[in-house]
């Protein structure tokens, strides 16, 4: 096989973000990362409220236990 064919397959057809996703600026990486923060929160309590609603007996144990745990919690 010729050399640049062997190049040619070597290296990714698009080439990698630099800095798309991640832009330098502080505040604007704060921003950025407490959007992406606030949208994981919203699909992670989708996704257990989903669960909650397939599984109605394990979400019953799970209300029990916290129940149990806040009555016998000592302030």
């Amino acid at each position: 096989m010729p050399d640049g064919e062997q190049r040619e397959r070597d290296q990714p057809d698009t080439p990698a973000p630099q800095d798309a996703e991640y832009p330098q600026d502080p505040q604007e990486t704060e921003a950025a990362r407490r959007r992406r923060r606030a949208a994981f929160l919203r699909e992670l309590h989708e996704a257990k409220a989903l669960r909650d609603r397939v599984q109605p007996r394990r979400a019953r144990a799970a209300r029990m236990r916290q129940a149990m745990r806040m009555r016998t919690f000592r302030w």
